[in-house]
């Protein structure tokens, strides 16, 4: 049984603390959106020059050509049907269309799942993998559930080393190999979870760029044998993307859909960069949810990704 999301304190006061914790980790690209509100607010009257420097606002933002048109075209409707005038009336219709825009985004972690639960992630180099599984290892086992992990990048020893150490620290078991088969690790985590009755197992994967056709190939046949160790699994793809990667992570999240049928992505590092605006950007062109985003480097610092604790975030 896995919950949807960690549990949190519900009172009023912890929910605005924790919406004031999530307005400061975004600050940089809250920065960004903020120069939109300026817009705004700097028009007393609603006209094209408002639409013309609002959408540069928000190409600027990262949002990207396809969702600024969206939201851009959402503004102009409402202003039309509900008879807006003034441009500071518009801050309010903005949350409302970035809220509905990233919503389909917005897919927690199914509560059944076989056991074990098999999740493979992969990302480019960078983005964030290993220390990603580490955050989900301890999310999993804050919930009580028990967590195996496979050290499927079998290329750099220091990601195996890396791995095996954070495993030890923290009581967590780590297959690995020297060198070989990324898949045959992978086979082996799933066979050694399935016998220990194990609940949550993991593979980590080589970071790799798209264009890297036999690298892609690779992750293919990782998938392949890990279905042979275990119908239906994997049972979670999850794409890794560093948050400053920008505008080139829709070509990360097409090319592995494409490879991988994905599941689901983690957003990594956003509260150091800018460019958060592309989670705009990947619901509109290729809306595959977001189950985390990362704003810290501390292990609790994984957020499950919510649209409108988002928006209100960078627009509140």
């Amino acid at each position: 049984m896995f919950p949807l999301k960690p549990k949190k304190d519900a009172s009023p006061g912890a929910l605005s603390g924790l919406k004031a914790l999530l307005r400061a980790d975004l600050e940089l690209t809250r920065s960004r959106w903020s120069n939109a509100l300026g817009v705004l607010r700097a028009h007393p009257k609603v006209d094209e020059a408002l639409y013309e420097e609002l959408e540069s606002q928000l190409l600027a933002a990262d949002v990207g050509v396809a969702a600024t048109g969206k939201l851009i075209e959402a503004l102009r409707s409402a202003a039309r049907t509900k008879r807006i005038a003034d441009g500071a009336e518009l801050e309010a219709e903005l949350r409302e269309a970035l809220t509905r825009m990233l919503t389909p985004l917005e897919k927690p972690l199914a509560r059944d799942r076989p056991k074990p639960f098999v999740i493979l992630l992969a990302g480019v180099n960078g983005a964030g993998k290993t220390t990603t599984i580490a955050k989900l290892t301890r999310l999993f086992q804050s919930q009580g559930l028990s967590v195996l992990l496979a050290a499927g990048d079998t290329f750099r020893a220091a990601a195996r080393e890396q791995l095996m150490v954070w495993g030890q620290r923290n009581n967590v078991t780590v297959i690995s190999q020297a060198s070989g088969d990324p898949a045959a690790v992978a086979f082996d985590a799933v066979q050694s979870g399935k016998a220990r009755g194990v609940d949550v197992v993991m593979v980590d994967t080589a970071g790799r760029l798209p264009t890297q056709l036999h690298l892609m190939e690779e992750l293919k046949k990782i998938k392949r044998v890990i279905g042979k160790g275990m119908e239906d699994a994997p049972h979670e793809i999850l794409l890794v993307i560093d948050g400053n990667t920008g505008q080139n992570a829709l070509a990360q999240v097409k090319a592995f859909d494409d490879a991988l049928q994905l599941t689901g992505l983690v957003i990594t590092k956003l509260d150091g960069t800018a460019k958060g605006g592309i989670l705009a950007a990947i619901a509109r062109t290729r809306p595959v949810p977001v189950y985390f985003i990362g704003v810290g480097e501390k292990l609790e610092d994984l957020q499950p990704f919510s649209a409108d604790e988002f928006a209100e975030a960078l627009l509140g």
